[in-house]
């Protein structure tokens, strides 16, 4: 490509500024005053967020989204997902029509509780989604800077822009699948970040590998049980987008939201937490919209349910994970016990 445009300059969106800095002649690097834009421009270096990785020479940093977006053929959507409907507006009246739009934000809208391809469509209308495509999967932006081999997943509902999409970010060290299930990947993305909070908490608790085990398992059974219900494929969330992304973002370190969930578990409060990561925490943001749909749509999740009332009614963390322990006995997989002569 002759141009890609890249909007967000955080961890994640620097770094796939740097991936995809050798696909394209030109790249384009947007953010705001906050990120450090004015460092990144003087020093080639996200210092805030990426300390260390050096921007190749056809990265232009830019604080004008005219000027990033300009004769772009490719942009990368990687604001925050509580930012994303601000950003589209001021995109709306610069954008291309056969401009292909990639986002990486994994969350939900808290006003709407709609996933980001629907905020997109709501803003852009239902024709962008030809051109829309969602990349998720583990890959966090501090390995990926750094050419560590990650492997994720794009979803689309137009098959050629997705193969399109594929085959930019292809390289010896980012491997991509597709998938049509644009809802699943989504949902995925979204969910998996509250699980990723409960381990926290538990690891901020003291305790072990277990405890650690039990949630992840638990909560994949909830992310695929919420994820169908708001219209994913139940096999999407066994893939990258779920189990994968799942398993990285409760184990690794760079997990700010497992490491904001530790924080609340070694008894930071809710606000404390959130300012001592210094960067966005998707699952605090997920889990008001979870709660809302679950009861309204009258899908059980515990897990999800207890972070909420961690996070927002001031229950004690200890005591919600005893509370978990002891609800009522039940069968682990319902659907094969109910079918089977005798139980």
């Amino acid at each position: 490509m002759d141009r890609i445009a890249v909007l967000g300059a955080g961890s994640w969106g620097t770094a796939q500024a740097i991936l995809l800095s050798g696909k394209t002649r030109q790249l384009a690097l947007w953010g705001r005053a906050e990120d450090g834009l004015e460092s990144i421009m003087k020093e080639r270096e996200n210092k805030k967020f990426l300390p260390g990785v050096i921007l190749p020479d056809n990265i232009e940093v830019v604080n004008e989204l005219a000027a990033a977006v300009a004769g772009a053929e490719l942009i990368v959507l990687a604001v925050p997902s509580q930012a994303l409907r601000s950003v589209l507006k001021l995109l709306q009246p610069l954008l291309r029509p056969e401009t292909v739009m990639v986002n990486t934000a994994k969350g939900l809208e808290i006003e709407t509780g709609m996933r980001m391809s629907q905020v997109t469509a709501d803003v852009l209308g239902e024709d962008i989604l030809q051109r829309y495509v969602v990349l998720s999967g583990p890959s966090h932006a501090e390995e990926v800077a750094r050419r560590v081999p990650t492997v994720v997943t794009v979803a689309s509902p137009a098959r050629d822009t997705a193969f399109l999409v594929q085959d930019t970010y292809m390289s010896p060290v980012f491997r991509v699948y597709t998938n049509p299930d644009v809802a699943g990947v989504e949902l995925g993305g979204a969910l998996k970040n509250i699980v990723a909070l409960a381990t926290g908490m538990c690891d901020g608790l003291g305790f072990g590998d277990n405890t650690r085990a039990a949630l992840m398992t638990r909560g994949l059974t909830e992310i695929t049980r919420m994820g169908v219900a708001m219209g994913g494929d139940y096999r999407t969330f066994s893939g990258l987008s779920g189990m994968g992304d799942l398993v990285v973002t409760c184990a690794s370190k760079y997990s700010r939201n497992r490491r904001a969930g530790e924080l609340l578990g070694r008894g930071y409060s809710m606000e404390q937490a959130l300012q001592e990561i210094g960067m966005v925490v998707e699952g605090a943001h997920t889990v008001r919209v979870v709660n809302t749909v679950a009861e309204r749509l009258r899908v059980e999740m515990p897990i999800s349910r207890a972070c909420y009332g961690i996070l927002y009614e001031a229950r004690s963390t200890r005591e919600t994970v005893e509370m978990l322990m002891k609800r009522r006995r039940k069968h682990e997989l319902e659907e094969i016990a109910v079918n089977i002569k005798g139980w």
